[in-house]
Formats: structure tokens, C-alpha cells, sequence
């Protein structure tokens, strides 16, 4: 093809067309993104493979125009662009730039699973914790395992178990960690744990108690939300957090916990007495030991954020 406008005029005018085709294929010739795909191949394509590829031009321009003034198409989200394919015209598609926004958008979302726990830790970030002194010491704990673990993710890395009083930040610095694991593609499991005891109980009528707590204790990264906030039975210790942190200590995961409990209180004031205000000692240690070996403790102090 040599002079590529005067090309596409010469075959309109030879083409015997009915005048309604005429007038929407001269739209199309004269169209500049047409113009200048046919000026760049033109050695691919002779006037005759243009002709017959009409009908992907006009799909093109079509679809395009509707794309450009955010209408519907017939690929939503993907933008139509012209390929040649074996010296004739066809119409690809690839997806917006909002398309591959959203699939990141929703990729990064997957990485975090999240039960019963607050809609901001979606939005929590590094840097929006602001660190007074009280707090600087569990910031830069949780800097140190991301970096550490980003380096590493095979090797076993400690958690951390923020221990502190209500609207300190435990819950949102936990928010952190995982969303910046998850834009390093590391996944993530936050679980509010007094909700998921209660669930664990229905669990039983339902049948799925086995499914339900194996899905919990082999995630990647663990954390358990608000440890010690409701009285814990005999059974949810032993047979639902019990069993977790035994699996996760046996195999190295790492694991978070946030309380209003130290340690030494989690053990003594909670863990050892059950709901028949029974004392186990014995019981509260041993669950206390996984809980030192898969955690280091941090506590934070401060103001209650929350009422702020």
C-alpha cells in the first residue's frame, strides 16, 4: 500500500456499496487510529485484505468509541486494539489499566483473610501508626519479622504477642503486618478469636468442626485477635486453641496474638481457671509454653485511640 488514505478512498469508490454502508465505512477509513495502523503495515497489507477485513474495522471503532466515553462494550473493562493476523485486520482486546488496577486491587485483598474482625485493618498501614514512645518498641518488633520473613519465609520466625490495654493499637498494628505481607504476595489469616470460639461450638451441630479448625491452624501466617476478651471453656482451650497452637508449633508458623493480657496474667487469671471456676495449673502452663515458643511478648501502652 503506498499512500494509505488515497488507498482506502479508491476502494470505497470501486466497492459498489449501498449509500448507509458507504457513509459508515468512510467514517472508519478516514478514522486516524485506523489511518495510521494501516500506514505501519502497510507491507503487511494489500487493499484487498483491507476490504475484507471492514468488519473489524468498524467493530474496532465502534467498541473503541464506546470505551472512550465509558459506555458499554462488548468486552467490559478490556480496550479494543488492531493486530494484523495473517495479512488480515482482527480486533484484540486488553485489559484497562482500571481492569489490572482492580485484579491487583482484589489479589492484594485475597492475601488477607479476615474473620470476624474490623473493616479497618483492611486499611491499616505502617505508616499511620504513629509511634509515641510506648509504642515504638511494637512498631519496630513488627518492622523486624516483615523484613526478617520477606528474606526468609521458609525459616521459622517468631510472632509477636501485643499485650496492652483496650484502643492501643494491637488490633491495627496486626492490620499492618498483613496488609504489608500482602503487598509482597504473603498471605495472611486474621481471626478475632472469641467470635471464632463461638463459631467453633456451632461448628459442632454443623458437622464442618474439623474443616472449619483445620483452615484456621494451617494458615501461613496466623493471627488470634483479642485473646482472653471472653471466658474460655475447658474445651475451646484445649480442643480449639489447644490444637491450633500445637499444630503451628510442631510444623513452625508463624503466629500473632493481640490481648489485654501480659503473659503471666493470660495464664494465671484466665487459661487456669475453667468456667466451674475449676483450677488447672497444669493445663494453663502447657498451652502457655506454646504460646512463649511461637510468640515474643511486646506491650504497649498508651491512650485509648478508640475514644479519641
Amino acid at each position: 500500500m503506498e499512500n494509505v488514505r488515497e488507498v482506502l478512498k479508491e476502494l470505497m469508490s470501486k466497492r459498489k456499496l449501498d449509500t448507509k454502508f458507504q457513509d459508515l465505512m468512510s467514517a472508519v477509513y478516514e478514522d486516524p487510529d485506523v489511518l495510521a495502523f494501516c500506514q505501519k503495515h502497510k507491507a503487511e497489507l494489500s487493499p484487498d485484505s483491507v476490504a475484507r477485513s471492514a468488519s473489524k474495522l468498524y467493530e474496532y471503532v465502534q467498541e473503541r468509541n464506546k470505551y472512550d466515553r465509558h459506555e458499554p462494550t462488548l468486552m467490559p473493562g478490556y480496550q479494543p486494539i488492531l493486530i494484523v493476523n495473517n495479512h488480515l485486520i482482527e480486533v484484540s482486546y486488553r485489559p484497562s489499566k482500571q481492569l489490572l488496577a482492580d485484579e491487583k486491587q482484589r489479589a492484594f485483598n485475597s492475601r488477607i483473610k479476615s474473620v470476624n474482625m474490623p473493616k479497618m485493618i483492611r486499611r491499616a498501614r505502617f505508616e499511620d501508626f504513629y509511634p509515641d514512645a510506648n509504642r515504638q518498641s511494637a512498631l519496630n518488633a513488627a518492622l523486624d519479622f516483615v523484613q526478617a520473613y520477606e528474606a526468609n519465609p521458609q525459616q521459622f520466625h517468631k510472632g509477636l504477642y501485643l499485650s496492652g490495654s483496650f484502643g492501643v493499637g494491637k488490633t491495627y498494628l496486626l492490620g499492618a503486618i498483613a496488609n504489608e505481607l500482602a503487598s509482597q504476595e504473603f498471605v495472611s489469616t486474621l481471626v478475632h478469636f472469641p467470635s471464632f470460639a463461638v463459631e467453633m461450638k456451632n461448628a459442632i451441630g454443623e458437622n464442618n468442626l474439623t474443616e472449619k479448625l483445620n483452615a484456621i491452624k494451617k494458615a501461613p501466617i496466623l493471627m488470634l485477635d483479642d485473646v482472653g476478651a471472653d471466658a474460655m471453656s475447658s474445651w475451646v482451650r484445649d480442643e480449639v486453641l489447644g490444637v491450633i497452637l500445637e499444630y503451628r508449633m510442631q510444623n513452625e508458623l508463624p503466629t500473632f496474638f493481640s490481648s489485654n493480657f501480659s503473659m503471666d496474667q493470660l495464664e494465671k487469671e484466665h487459661l487456669q481457671v475453667n468456667q466451674r471456676g475449676e483450677s488447672e495449673p497444669l493445663k494453663a502452663k502447657r498451652l502457655m509454653e506454646r504460646i512463649k515458643f511461637l510468640a515474643t511478648e511486646i506491650t504497649m501502652v498508651g491512650v485509648n485511640r478508640r475514644q479519641s
